[in-house]
């Protein structure tokens, strides 16, 4: 197994330092951070190592960093560093997932005593998973990408053939359906997975800087360049660049890409030479590319250049079924995450979930979880059931067959026999109780589909 590395993060430059001898004297491969930051581009879930991080940093602290790394993978060890006031904060965080911490002033053989168990966990966790694997269990993309329908199914095989791949990949879906879980399982899946994955959000890049923000600039470039940047394309060399909502760079830029990827290379602003880039670009859109190109919103030479592999994140709407089983799941997190015990789902609540559209996707089925984890599930929470057990029979049987409508959008072969009914019988439920298959995303003269 790769040999195992130390993340180490301290804005203090001396402390660093010091720190990071102790370590190499112990014999561990140390890797220096003085921002938070750009330790998450760094960690994947495979990731053959540890963090180590003091608390009170500037921009990112150890904490909010501790939650992004385990977001990404849970799994990854994280160690805090804590001057004598944070004590307390750090026993807190160990409850929220932190591995150990170490309090300032510490001796060196303290921090490697501490350090080594952490690796050696890491490393046990790591060819577990591994002896999992060889014994056919599931792997890690049925966690990150959940669902049991086709279109999941589908989804996670063509990513566990092109990640692997250098090929470059255009990831479509709607806003929350999960493009980013994609593109880093892709990363991850890839030769390139202990390299960074670098986030480029084009919609939020100033308009005034984002040329050096991606190309990076050398001194006296422009106004205020005072001296040499590396852009963002540099900085990802040897790993993947994700660009993220493709669609919203501008026309006269989208040209620059064009180049960019075509050839590999990037010029920064003010300089004549071109830099080798050692890349692997991917891209998110939340819209079709192809209708943007026609409507003369895109270039179609950057849209034949990203599009080697197009994959396509599916809506809940479109899964509905899938839609149960990943409430569930987000709720047990949601509750974990808040320190509450996950509370009971009635089968009401579950038919609701399923026929809604949940046009915010997956994010938004978060928020819900989230809420309902902490007894806040307002338009969850199913209505005082009527009081006459043949009323009761009823509503749950229209319940029942409403779900069942909504999981397969109306498609009335599927639900009869799913429900064990003949389509006569189905069809005499569903006029008894107002139900049109209609209302469900069927075409009304469609027979039995």
């Amino acid at each position: 197994m790769t040999s195992m590395r130390v993340l180490l993060v301290d804005d203090e430059p001396d402390l660093r330092a010091a720190t990071a001898q102790a370590l190499d004297l112990a014999g561990f491969q140390v890797v220096e951070f003085s921002a938070a930051e750009r330790v998450v581009e760094m960690v994947s879930f495979g990731f053959p190592g540890i963090v180590l991080t003091d608390i009170r940093m500037p921009g990112m602290d150890g904490l909010t960093l501790m939650s992004r790394v385990h977001e990404i993978d849970r799994d990854i060890p994280v160690i805090l560093i804590t001057g004598h006031g944070d004590v307390q904060l750090a026993v807190r965080a160990m409850r929220d997932g932190a591995h150990d911490f170490v309090e300032k002033p510490f001796a060196a053989s303290q921090l490697s005593d501490i350090v080594a168990r952490a690796v050696d966990h890491r490393r046990l966790v790591l060819e577990n998973r591994v002896l999992r694997a060889a014994a056919g269990q599931v792997d890690d993309l049925e966690q990150r990408l959940i669902g049991r329908s086709n279109m999941m199914i589908d989804l996670r095989r063509r990513i566990r053939t092109i990640g692997p791949t250098e090929a470059d990949v255009l990831i479509e879906g709607a806003t929350g359906a999960g493009k980013e879980v994609v593109a880093r399982a892709l990363h991850d899946l890839s030769s390139r997975a202990n390299r960074p994955l670098v986030t480029i959000d084009c919609a939020a890049l100033p308009a005034t800087l984002i040329e050096s923000e991606l190309f990076g600039h050398e001194p006296g470039a422009f106004a205020g360049a005072l001296r040499a940047r590396y852009g963002k394309f540099e900085h990802a060399r040897g790993g993947t660049i994700l660009l993220d909502d493709i669609a919203s760079v501008p026309l006269d830029l989208q040209g620059k890409l064009v180049r960019v990827i075509e050839e590999r290379t990037v010029t920064r602003l003010g300089a004549n030479e071109p830099i080798d880039l050692d890349v692997r670009f991917m891209a998110t859109a939340r819209v079709p590319l192809q209708a943007e190109v026609q409507a003369g919103r895109f270039r179609a030479d950057l849209l034949y250049r990203l599009n080697v592999v197009t994959l396509h994140v599916p809506p809940l709407s479109a899964r509905r079924e899938d839609v149960p089983l990943l409430f569930l799941r987000l709720l047990v997190e949601a509750a974990r995450r808040h320190r509450v015990a996950a509370p009971e789902v009635p089968p009401a609540v579950i038919s609701q979930l399923a026929a809604r559209d949940w046009p915010g996707n997956v994010r938004e089925l978060r928020n819900a979880a989230d809420r309902y984890a902490l007894g806040l599930g307002e338009g969850l929470v199913p209505e005082d059931p009527p009081g006459r057990l043949a009323e009761r029979v009823a509503e749950f049987e229209r319940r029942e067959i409403e779900a069942a409508l909504a999981a397969h959008r109306g498609n009335l072969k599927p639900v009869y026999e799913s429900l064990g009914l003949s389509r006569k019988t189905l069809w005499e439920k569903m006029q008894k109780h107002g139900l049109d298959k209609a209302q469900f995303g069927a075409a009304s003269d469609d027979g039995d589909q």
